[in-house]
């Protein structure tokens, strides 16, 4: 579970960066405004070695690529391998709404303009909807979702209102109960729309939920299992994900044990489980941990995992810092085609750029820290 401390550092910061509604662009149907991607505080990783550099970029990349490569070798990629990732990695949706392309389009000129576009704001990246706002939440997903399968592309999400989220309540936005939160999702499940959508549900809801009371715990794991069965039932298409902290934190077997009270085992509510979100242990690792979840889980075959790479490429830092630590890259571009057995997708959930609220206020889009994470 995330340190006291950590917690209590985060109050004022998550309060800040959960109101995004409340900027000064006004009220816009074409595009409403999504939440930016909270800081979650993850728990201190122990060091591990970068993952090895990347190939060569290929001709056909349209842009410079700050993948990294798995850390098993691997014969080198042909033409029609790339082809197939490219495609894979364009079949994810990439909202034309974030203060990353606000940036890029506000600031032409500045030297970094390029690496920041072609490095972050051309790739796809998860949209979270971080505040409670049932008035307008279904017209805010289904924003996204319609333009996404417009496109013929899969949008991802991410709801993230449960109460007591930073597992003490001082953050500011969540629902203010599970009563709240059920008719929440509800809403949250009517924009889903009816085509292919991924739902990355209530990070650090299981992993982060040791400081609830037992009663708490099995009202929380009640109201997640009955919010995954209400986003599929709502849209068949969608592929709902379960939290599952991330390989440094709880043992796969503890944390199965956690997710299949919470639904995460169950066809009828759960695609698999997701880790490492806002979080900086490499690929390799979080491979090994969440087929291991699954195994302790018990899962039905078809059910996997999505890691996120936002920040992955160089590992966790060697001395444990969590805040916009310093010495991070990159990881592997979002795509839908991973080549390994059971990871369904290697996405961006936690947005490259936006600060844990060291380099900048929290949730706010760093310039400065985005350059250093893609150069």
């Amino acid at each position: 579970m995330v340190a006291a401390a950590c917690v209590v550092a985060a109050v004022g910061s998550i309060t800040g960066m959960v109101s995004a509604l409340d900027d000064d662009r006004g009220t816009d149907e074409a595009r409403p405004q999504a939440t930016r991607s909270p800081s979650l505080r993850p728990k201190p990783a122990v060091p591990s070695a970068p993952e090895p550099s990347p190939p060569p970029a290929s001709p056909s990349s349209a842009a410079p690529s700050p993948s990294r490569t798995s850390s098993k070798p691997s014969p080198t990629p042909t033409a029609t391998k790339t082809k197939e990732t490219v495609a894979a990695s364009a079949r994810l949706y990439r909202y034309p709404d974030s203060q990353v392309l606000d940036w890029v389009a506000d600031n032409p000129t500045d030297p970094r303009n390029e690496v920041i576009k072609s490095r972050i704001a051309d790739h796809p990246a998860a949209v979270w909807f971080a505040d409670y706002t049932p008035s307008d939440i279904t017209a805010r997903v289904s924003a996204v979702t319609s333009g996404g399968s417009g496109q013929g592309r899969v949008p991802v999400v991410v709801p993230y209102a449960i109460p007591d989220r930073d597992c003490g309540g001082a953050s500011q936005g969540g629902a203010p109960d599970l009563d709240a939160y059920d008719a929440w999702i509800d809403r949250f499940a009517a924009g889903l729309g009816s085509e292919e959508v991924i739902v990355i549900l209530e990070p650090d809801s299981i992993a982060q939920s040791d400081c609830l009371s037992s009663a708490e715990r099995i009202d929380r794991f009640a109201s997640l299992a009955r919010a995954g069965r209400v986003l599929k039932e709502a849209n068949p298409k969608a592929r709902v994900y379960y939290d599952a902290g991330h390989s440094e934190w709880n043992a796969p077997d503890k944390q199965a044990a956690l997710l299949g009270k919470a639904g995460a085992a169950s066809a009828g509510s759960s695609d698999g489980v997701f880790s490492n979100v806002s979080n900086f242990n490499p690929t390799n690792a979080e491979v090994t941990y969440t087929r291991q979840v699954l195994d302790a889980l018990d899962a039905p075959a078809g059910l996997g995992a999505v890691i996120d790479t936002s920040r992955n490429g160089n590992g966790a830092p060697a001395d444990g810092e969590w805040c916009d630590p310093a010495g991070r890259k990159l990881g592997r571009p979002p795509t839908l085609s991973t080549g390994e057995a059971r990871i369904d997708a290697y996405l961006w959930v936690k947005l490259p750029g936006e600060s844990d609220g060291c380099k900048g206020a929290a949730g706010a889009f760093s310039p400065g820290y985005a350059y250093d994470l893609a150069r």
